[in-house]
């Protein structure tokens, strides 16, 4: 038995040169760079680009059959703010993270990253089955009302968290760091953003008074990415509004707060936030992998 009809790559309307040419093109440029219309790649745009360089003019299905040839698929797109600078990433990634590595080593401390987020009583997230021109209905409670929470991860698979229902400002920092202190007995290099409150006087002012304690770790500006507990926040607000529908900020608040206590009791879970797909974190001695 053989199989049957015409083996793959047969009379295919472009060469290996112009497909090659073609998926770099998709996966290095946006349709405006290359003179087109729009920032994302569909189908039609890349059949307009073979058309443009090779003169071929191919049916959207064709242009789909290359597409999964070469081993690309269609995906949201990740964000990235136009102010990142790509030399103080490559700086994290070559020298900053390395760096604090060595320092945790040699101090006998552990790597937090930490962040804040909030969440409010509005938010839909997810899709549900309904009849087909009818949208279906979510029922909540008309009043908005919203929590904030402060969480920092380790690569051990460790959590800790902080919900708290004012603003966000440096004495919620201090509280925090206070609270975090209190559960180690060695030191915490704990890895933030740019936030205002994290570089505040106050907050300045107790890590002077507890260089044992406690050293903030600054990331790149406009570099969430980086941060895997980007990946906690998302988990939160992914995971709240489907299991249960609050009717009050204190019911909203202790839903949060079992969130976080689920996830304390799953390592396994927190461990695989430092794996994303963006910049994995080593979980062992070896330097962090990209």
């Amino acid at each position: 038995m053989r199989p049957r009809g015409k083996p793959v790559g047969v009379h295919q309307v472009l060469g290996e040169a112009g497909q090659a040419a073609v998926r770099q093109a998709v996966l290095d440029r946006r349709p405006c760079d290359v003179g087109l219309s729009g920032q994302l790649w569909t189908r039609r745009l890349v059949g307009e680009l073979i058309a443009k360089l090779y003169r071929v003019r191919l049916t959207e299905v064709g242009v789909c059959k290359y597409l999964k040839r070469w081993g690309l698929s269609f995906q949201r797109p990740d964000k990235r703010a136009v102010e990142q600078d790509p030399q103080a990433v490559r700086r994290w990634h070559q020298e900053t993270w390395p760096k604090i590595r060595a320092k945790a080593k040699a101090d006998g401390g552990e790597i937090l990253f930490a962040d804040q987020v909030g969440i409010r009583s509005d938010q839909v997230t997810g899709r549900t089955w309904g009849e087909k021109g009818k949208t279906p209905v979510v029922r909540r409670s008309g009043n908005r009302f919203s929590v904030n929470a402060m969480s920092a991860i380790s690569t051990r698979g460790r959590m800790h968290f902080m919900v708290f229902t004012e603003s966000f400002t440096a004495e919620v920092m201090c509280r925090f760091l206070k609270l975090l202190a209190g559960h180690f007995d060695h030191k915490v290099h704990l890895v933030v953003d740019g936030h205002s409150a994290h570089r505040s006087k106050k907050v300045r002012d107790w890590l002077a008074a507890h260089p044992d304690d406690v050293e903030l770790r600054f990331l790149p500006p406009y570099s969430p990415e980086l941060n895997p507990d980007e990946l906690v926040n998302a988990d939160l607000k992914h995971s709240l509004p489907r299991q249960h529908r609050a009717r009050d900020q204190a019911e909203l608040a202790a839903e949060t707060r079992r969130f976080f206590r689920r996830r304390q009791r799953q390592p396994h879970l927190v461990r695989g936030y430092f794996g994303g797909p963006h910049v994995r974190y080593a979980l062992d001695e070896n330097p962090m992998s990209f």
